[in-house]
């Protein structure tokens, strides 16, 4: 893959997402796809908070053990979506004034224990060296397809809360490895510390923040008599459900695709139902080979980007299906081993 070491953002050196060169646009469409819009940006957090404090007031109302089950549903959906929206400001896609999407970005982070620039650190590897040996996700999408009892361990001990410490690792700058290579893993650690001094440090100072930023607000909450709505209604879906979620998502993104060798064909773009652009793509994320095409675009504009990349004549060899057509790729049974 022929490869440029620049966003569209402006990124100092050390903080760069690469763009794939032969699935160029033209130049006037990317510059209007790459647009950022405060107002659309606003629109997105305040509808994820919206339905956040909808979930938390139900229950409150109709106090019954269905209602608090759905509701814990719902608050791990719009988790979720807070993750999608930190990964905006990650990418400098949230507001186009550095210092607001940054706060923005890391206010987000923070509500689900995430270190929004440490994320930035580790995860501009991911796109810049997908599915190599240094890419850092590889631990959560590669090998796929293991067979159907593999998959459903690995879901249930999410959902069981069993890997969220391994998982909230990855967003503390220590993702795990899926190579037995000790060299690789060196490699990985030398390029996540290789970044510009200014985001080192004050990632340092993120992740102190994002650590500390749920015993305060459990401080709080048993401070004002709302202890029990905060385990059960926020820490429990963020703890297990939510960690089903982002595996599920990975999966569906980068999990048994075609060929590892091209993001287009290592990158799924997923034709979502209602249902799972709530609860698996929140904000557009399904289009997701757009997006490693192009990180400079926001989550409102992925979609038209995907036609504008159809009309191109850019997707002829990438891999888009529904979400049963990806399930049944990444859950099915592994190829039997030639003789």
């Amino acid at each position: 893959m022929g490869m440029s070491a620049t966003n569209g953002t402006n990124a100092p050196k050390g903080e760069e997402f690469r763009l794939v060169l032969d699935a160029r646009l033209p130049a006037k469409v990317v510059k209007r796809l790459t647009r950022v819009s405060p107002l659309l940006s606003t629109f997105s957090l305040m509808q994820t908070l919206g339905i956040i404090a909808a979930a938390a007031a139900l229950p409150q109302i109709i106090p019954h053990p269905a209602v608090y089950a759905a509701c814990v549903l719902v608050m791990a959906s719009q988790q979720h979506a807070l993750a999608i929206l930190a990964h905006e400001a990650v990418h400098y896609r949230l507001y186009d004034n550095r210092r607001v999407n940054d706060v923005i970005g890391k206010l987000a982070g923070w509500m689900i224990s995430v270190s929004m620039l440490t994320y930035r650190i580790v995860h501009r590897l991911h796109h810049n060296h997908l599915y190599q040996p240094i890419d850092p996700d590889l631990a959560l999408q590669a090998g796929y397809p293991r067979g159907k009892a593999y998959l459903l361990k690995r879901l249930a001990k999410d959902v069981a809360g069993l890997t969220t410490i391994k998982n909230y690792a990855y967003f503390y700058g220590q993702p795990g490895s899926n190579t037995a290579s000790a060299a690789d893993s060196k490699r990985t650690r030398q390029l996540i510390d290789d970044t510009s001094p200014g985001l080192k440090h004050a990632a340092s100072r993120d992740r102190i923040i994002a650590a500390l930023f749920q015993l305060v607000v459990l401080a709080v909450a048993i401070a004002s008599g709302w202890w029990f709505e905060y385990l059960v209604l926020w820490l429990l879906p963020l703890l297990t459900v939510f960690q089903g979620l982002l595996r599920f998502r990975a999966l569906a993104e980068h999990g048994a695709v075609p060929d590892t060798a091209d993001v287009r064909t290592a990158t799924r773009t997923t034709m979502a139902s209602w249902w799972s652009r709530w609860l698996v793509f929140p904000h557009h994320v399904n289009y997701h080979l757009a997006h490693h095409l192009y990180p400079a675009i926001p989550h409102y504009r992925l979609k038209e980007a995907h036609r504008a990349l159809g009309s191109a004549g850019c997707l002829a060899k990438a891999e888009t299906c529904t979400l049963w057509q990806a399930w049944r790729k990444f859950y099915a049974d592994p190829e039997p081993k030639a003789g």
